[in-house]
């Protein structure tokens, strides 16, 4: 029996009545949800910015890049964590579900001045081998020395 199968045997029937009081109490639990959401969203918006005062540098197809490179001339700097591992063949599925989507942001970035990157642990020539569609606008950069970078965001982001 597959899960929806499964879902499906247990699932309680009733009427358009029902269907639609219980339908109402979960719409107001989901506008709260998203109220909630909103306003976490808001803090996180808030906490204070951190420095950034050791150099980093990322591989990319015209070659080495600096932290400030990767804002290219804009305020505001968007870090993709993209998922392919030094030794790894390809990317992350998920991530390579979600890079798909990025060549069709930049017209909705312009509006608040980020700068889209995408940054991987492996070399950039690895990336370009396991990434297909590295012919993007947005491409996977490989971080050097990568091991540094992502500590310090882990420690920002799991302290």
């Amino acid at each position: 029996m597959s899960p929806f199968e499964a879902g499906s045997a247990q699932h309680v029937v009733g009427n358009e009545e029902q269907q639609r009081a219980a339908r109402l109490a979960l719409l107001a639990r989901e506008k709260e949800l998203n109220r909630r959401r909103d306003e976490l969203a808001a803090e996180r918006r808030r906490l204070p910015w951190v420095p950034v005062t050791q150099e980093y540098e990322f591989s990319g197809p015209d070659g080495r890049l600096t932290m400030r490179d990767l804002f290219d001339g804009h305020s505001q700097l968007i870090v993709y964590h993209f998922m392919f591992g030094p030794d790894w063949e390809e990317g992350c599925p998920s991530c390579s579900f979600w890079a798909d989507s990025f060549n069709g942001m930049p017209v909705h970035l312009a509006h608040r001045d980020p700068s889209l990157v995408a940054v991987s642990r492996a070399p950039f020539a690895q990336i370009e081998r396991g990434v297909p569609a590295a012919d993007g606008l947005v491409v996977p950069l490989g971080v050097v020395g990568g091991q540094r970078l992502q500590l310090r965001l882990r420690r920002l982001v799991h302290p």
